[in-house]
């Protein structure tokens, strides 16, 4: 979505994309999550993400919200020391998500 602003010197546009972050864990992997953010439905995108492996992705938590790529990059800052692999944090789904509701509490999320 863009939301147009003109003022009497310009025009300004803010590009506002709704979306989710997601905590998803994986059937093979007990203390590894994978934290990312889709504009899909995080249930349905785990689905499709485990029709493309072996074994299942089921998501943990997730959050609605403006700007997903942006929160998730926060949670990943406070999960650095504990980086897995790419999106793959070795932790576990409850702390991944706590951190991320914290989170929450410091940016604006959309009620459902």
């Amino acid at each position: 979505m863009n939301i147009t602003r003109s003022t009497e010197s310009s025009t300004v546009v803010k590009s506002t994309t709704l979306g989710n972050v997601y905590v998803m864990t994986h059937s093979f992997f007990s203390d590894v999550v994978k934290i990312g953010c889709t504009v899909e439905d995080p249930q349905e995108y785990a689905k499709s993400l485990s029709a493309k492996t072996i074994g299942e992705y089921s998501v943990a938590f997730s959050l609605q919200c403006d700007n997903p790529c942006k929160i998730k990059k926060q949670l990943k800052e406070h999960l650095s020391a504990k980086k897995y692999t790419h999106e793959f944090y070795q932790v576990s789904a409850e702390i991944a998500t706590k951190i991320l509701k914290r989170e929450s509490l410091k940016i604006p999320i959309l009620s459902t």
